[in-house]
């Protein structure tokens, strides 16, 4: 198994769990929470997948992606009570998820030929797009439309892949050094209360 392989289904498992114990922070049944940890974790990418016109959507033709994110939901819900602050927990497994989806999403732009602004965006509906599914789904307001930086996360960390991948240095170090660059913009956001400006009118 390659980096890039071990790293997608990391990133599955990260927004499985992140799903699955958003759907039990809201009181839903075992199929609701199978659902939306279902949708979070291949969401972004089976958009991704569809718009780089890939011959086969990816979790369709590897079914370790299904064992995965069974095994992760069943792992959110047998360790609910043990796993944490559920917001905590969710925030947490959110922000690794997607860290790595957005490196995942901008390398299969990078793979396709696509021009460097398509791979940043490909990096960021990759790594948003389950979650936009998922809290529409919810009746809530998707996470990127407001409150603090998150798709401003995915677009830092595409452009720092993209600037690193021009330099030559080896594959497995850009993918770790890029998807920390996520992370640690998406925490240093949320410690700082950093966010984007809104617009609105009395």
């Amino acid at each position: 198994m390659s980096i890039f392989d071990f790293l997608d289904l990391l990133g599955t498992a990260a927004f499985a769990i992140s799903g699955a114990l958003f759907a039990i922070k809201k009181r839903m049944d075992t199929f609701g929470v199978l659902i939306i940890g279902f949708v979070t974790a291949v969401g972004g990418g089976t958009l991704r997948d569809m718009l780089v016109g890939a011959d086969r959507i990816t979790w369709m033709n590897d079914l370790n992606y299904l064992y995965v994110i069974i095994a992760a939901v069943i792992l959110a819900i047998v360790l609910r009570n043990k796993i944490g602050y559920l917001s905590k927990s969710l925030f947490l497994f959110d922000t690794i998820g997607l860290g790595i989806f957005t490196i995942i999403g901008t390398e299969i732009g990078l793979q396709n030929g696509f021009h460097a602004l398509i791979c940043i965006i490909l990096g960021m509906i990759t790594a948003t797009f389950g979650g936009v599914i998922r809290d529409t789904l919810s009746n809530e307001m998707p996470l990127i439309f407001h409150k603090e930086i998150y798709a401003t996360a995915c677009i830092i960390g595409a452009g720092t892949y993209l600037i690193l991948d021009k330099f030559q240095i080896d594959q497995s170090l850009i993918h770790i050094l890029t998807t920390l660059m996520v992370i640690a913009v998406r925490l240093i956001a949320v410690k700082f209360k950093l966010q984007l400006p809104t617009f609105y009118s009395n």
